[in-house]
């Protein structure tokens, strides 16, 4: 993109220092919805996007179909447009100075397809036809592509993808930061074969650190930016073969808490926490939500803020009162974070856009994605572009689409204007693959729309009761100082490469030249023993090394 909003800015308190090793510091209050808007002293939700125009585009506020519909028709609003963009293209300078913080947004499952339906249901949820809508993360200045794979897959997971943006090396799919050498489901593999992440590091370098997810925190993206596993499923020791017990493995809940000093956590995953059979406090009549963990630990007592025992509830589905927003979270997590002078790095992930897609369920899926924008949105009102690296992306797509030639404003989750050559109704949005596929009489029933709309799919060639991911080609929209490397199209482990550049960010690597000279750096142990810090080479292009001083590593 082309264009920018800079969003108005919000400041609390002065800032000040996180005691040492003090986590009780990581949630100084209660995280509850009422809790969190008084703090912000915010009203409605419709003021989230209020924001002053920089020197960048008028044109990219949202109008209603209504309003445009005149303008549109004149060769004069087009060619305006287009010269005011091009006007602010030209007029874009790099920020050259150091990034203090680092803001990392990930929609799981978040491909081009549905974030351009996003757009459309965002500005329909707004009263407008939804064409014309933008998102919040559209207006950052630069946009990249990346290509995503495993080294065994063509089309990957959350977990090999995870790896790849948070620890900056392609790995198998399946396993979590691990480098290519560990096997899937093999315990012994991942000795010696971890890889550390931007998050790990950006502790090591005295900033707070934080993950926000509305999945269960041991989740496959999440549990890239801290654990090492051979298998993602690994949520608690319930959920390992016994002879990975026996080998040394930890399970991702135990590794969350004893790998990387995190300041805050936000999601769900409380049922990997807590001793087996316990009632979990929210849902204490639900035996299915009971703790899971057979050593008998009560892991939330000792360290972390869970809001759910395993997923967050879906955005439609989500109670306001008792359960935070996306958004919410995090604002929280920013102005927690924020008080550490050091600056602070945090991942942000909408992780059930992922979910939604997986289980046919469009208006899920498209609310989430929505959601995940006005996180976006809200993190640009709480810091500055000059001092703050933000990066929104995602990790792979669906086989998601929408078409059918609908009119202009026609609803995201309406049928076609025309029926198929069976004579028989579809609904725009279609899904390659998955759950919902019918027969009846030897051909598919006719598409309807229910009142409440939740899956929104039509025909599904291959049934399957779970819609694998896709591997297609995905984007990143920085706004940062120095996003020298988002041009272009690029692998995926490229993502972290600008958060560790010295001219980008104050978590710089260190000269290897050094780190040879002095051995390596101290980490925190981790269920395998101390390890130090690797620096793969794919992190490492040649065109990088112009800007330094020191030998080339490659």
């Amino acid at each position: 993109m082309l264009s920018d909003h800079r969003l108005t800015r919000s400041r609390g308190s002065a800032l000040r220092q996180d005691r040492a090793g003090h986590k009780g510091l990581c949630i100084p209050q209660p995280c509850t919805p009422a809790a969190i808007r008084k703090e912000r002293g915010l009203g409605s939700m419709g003021r989230l996007l209020r924001a002053r125009i920089c020197f960048l585009l008028v044109f990219l506020t949202p109008l209603t179909a209504t309003a445009t519909s005149d303008a549109e028709k004149t060769p004069h609003y087009w060619n305006e447009g287009a010269r005011r963009r091009l006007e602010a293209a030209l007029a874009l300078q790099p920020a050259a100075q150091r990034a203090k913080n680092i803001i990392l947004f990930v929609g799981d499952g978040m491909g081009l397809p549905t974030v351009s339906a996003a757009r459309i249901y965002k500005g329909q949820l707004a009263g407008g036809s939804g064409e014309e809508s933008i998102l919040a993360m559209e207006t950052f200045p630069h946009v990249a592509l990346a290509k995503t794979y495993t080294i065994d897959r063509q089309v990957p997971d959350s977990a090999g993808t995870g790896t790849a943006y948070l620890c900056g090396v392609k790995a198998n799919s399946k396993t979590v930061g691990l480098s290519g050498a560990a096997v899937y489901g093999k315990c012994r593999t991942a000795f010696g074969n971890e890889v550390d992440s931007v998050l790990h590091r950006a502790r090591l370098a005295g900033k707070s650190v934080g993950i926000v997810t509305t999945t269960r925190v041991q989740h496959a993206s999440p549990a890239a930016a801290y654990a090492h596993s051979a298998s993602r499923s690994w949520y608690a020791d319930a959920n390992m073969p016994r002879e990975t017990l026996r080998d040394g493995c930890k399970d991702i809940a135990h590794q969350l808490v004893h790998n990387t000093d995190i300041n805050v956590i936000l999601g769900g995953g409380r049922t990997y926490m807590s001793p087996r059979w316990t009632p979990d406090p929210e849902y204490p009549e639900d035996p299915a939500q009971n703790g899971t963990r057979r050593d008998g630990r009560d892991l939330v007592a000792e360290w972390l803020s869970t809001r759910e025992p395993k997923d967050m509830r879906y955005e439609l589905n989500r109670n306001a009162t008792t359960d935070p927003s996306i958004v919410e979270m995090t604002e929280k997590a920013i102005r927690i974070l924020r008080r550490n002078p050091n600056g602070f790095f945090l991942f942000v992930e909408g992780g059930r856009i992922d979910h939604g897609h997986h289980s046919g369920r469009a208006k899920q899926a498209l609310m989430e994605a929505v959601m995940l924008d006005r996180a976006v949105a809200r993190a640009g009102e709480l810091t500055e572009p000059s001092d703050t690296l933000t990066v929104v992306t995602a990790d792979h797509s669906h086989v998601f689409t929408f078409g059918g030639n609908t009119l202009r404003g026609a609803s995201i989750f309406g049928l076609a204007p025309k029926k198929a050559k069976d004579k028989r109704a579809y609904t725009s949005i279609l899904y390659g693959n998955g759950p919902g596929y019918s027969i009846r009489d030897g051909g598919r029933p006719a598409a309807s729309l229910p009142a409440r709309t939740r899956t929104t799919g039509s025909r599904r060639p291959s049934p399957l009761t779970w819609r694998p991911t896709v591997g297609r080609m995905w984007w990143c929209w920085p706004r940062a100082p120095w996003p020298t490397s988002s041009m272009g199209c690029r692998s995926s482990t490229m993502l972290p490469m600008p958060l560790l550049m010295p001219r980008a960010s104050s978590l710089m690597m260190p000269d290897p030249a050094v780190v040879d000279t002095v051995g390596p750096l101290a980490a925190p142990s981790t269920p395998h023993g101390p390890h130090s810090l690797s620096w793969p080479s794919a992190w490492l292009p040649s065109w990088w090394w112009a800007e330094r001083p020191y030998q080339a590593l490659l």
